[in-house]
């Protein structure tokens, strides 16, 4: 008697090898940080005075998340090393063994170069350019130059987590205007506090991994003036957008009052001991909450201004400019009519 033999068909090993991996290639690209960078840019893009199509709004917003993603993935493989010094980063993927640097590497350029060059063609080179250079301020210049030599590398790399919603307003226009420049301000400026905050608890693990944070260089004290002196210019600062005529009173008394918080938390950190953990731990949650509750406010009255093209702060403001502010607009790439920009203008 002949017997026959029959194939069963398993799945692939290395498809299934993959899937188990895929969780770990999601935490190398900083979920949080990169969900934090897609609402401030889905907020600039929003604010914006020209609409955009869904569609490619949509796809904008994807290729800014894979950026975001990307820079947080060669964060990771450059900073291996020390990741696996400190608590906070040593259950990341690279120190556990899930990833290999070589693999982060590879999936971090690829990641890059795909979301910049898919924002360049369905928006504008310039957002394309402004990603890219966000990337590179963040992997190369803090990253690779700045964390491991100087206190101020938080204040200086900040550029790069405040440049989103920069990008998401020129992927709308095509142009740079004042607008997405207060906001980008207002992170740069929010940016120090916040990982200082974090960093008071921490100093030891700095230390040990050789990063000069300012807490393990200066000390407590000057670390909670600085804090001090950045929330006190942030306060104001945050309500520009309102006083500037381009955000509405829900957004400027959400900037009030959390500004009022965000300071008295802050000087309250300042007047508090060495051995009080819990005011640092305060400013640094209380931190996260204000920037989601200031852009926040920012896209409710966005939303307010999406029945016509040109939102009315917008028409007020920019078509009643004398010509020598509408060449300094043309310059950046913005456009001013005397009607309602049209959708080809987005």
């Amino acid at each position: 008697m002949m017997t026959t033999a029959i194939h069963v068909s398993h799945p692939p090993l290395a498809t299934s090898r993959l899937a188990s991996r895929l969780p770990y290639f999601v935490a190398l690209m900083k979920p949080r940080v990169m969900a934090l960078a897609v609402f401030t840019a889905f907020v600039g893009m929003l604010n914006a005075p020209s609409r955009v199509d869904p569609l490619l709004g949509f796809v904008a917003i994807l290729a800014i998340a894979a950026g975001a993603g990307a820079a947080g993935a060669l964060n990771m493989w450059y900073d291996a090393d020390i990741d696996g010094v400190m608590s906070r980063t040593a259950r990341r993927p690279i120190p556990r063994r899930k990833i290999s640097r070589s693999e982060a590497l590879a999936f971090g350029l690829v990641l890059a170069c795909g979301a910049v060059a898919v924002l360049a063609i369905v928006t504008d080179l310039r957002a394309g350019f402004l990603l890219a250079f966000a990337i590179f301020f963040y992997v190369v210049v803090y990253t690779m130059l700045l964390k491991r030599q100087t206190p101020q590398n938080i204040v200086i790399g900040g550029a790069a987590g405040a440049l989103p919603p920069v990008i998401g307003w020129a992927a709308a226009t095509g142009g740079i205007g004042p607008e997405p420049l207060i906001l980008f301000l207002i992170i740069f400026l929010w940016t120090p506090p916040h990982f200082w905050a974090l960093a008071l608890n921490r100093g030891d693990e700095y230390a040990r991994a050789g990063v000069p944070m300012l807490p393990v260089v200066a000390g407590r004290a000057a670390t909670t003036r600085q804090i001090l002196i950045y929330s006190a210019l942030l306060a104001p600062i945050s309500v520009l957008p309102c006083l500037l005529g381009f955000a509405g009173p829900i957004y400027g008394a959400t900037a009030v009052v959390c500004g009022g918080i965000f300071v008295a938390l802050a000087f309250q950190l300042h007047r508090s001991s060495k051995v009080d953990r819990k005011a640092a731990h305060r400013l640094f949650a209380f931190s996260i909450a204000y920037l989601f509750l200031l852009f926040a406010a920012l896209l409710i009255g966005s939303v307010g201004n999406r029945g016509s093209s040109t939102p009315s702060w917008r028409a007020a403001s920019v078509c009643s400019e004398p010509a020598q502010a509408e060449v300094f607009r043309s310059a950046l790439g913005t456009k001013c009519n005397s009607t309602s920009a049209s959708p080809d203008e987005a």
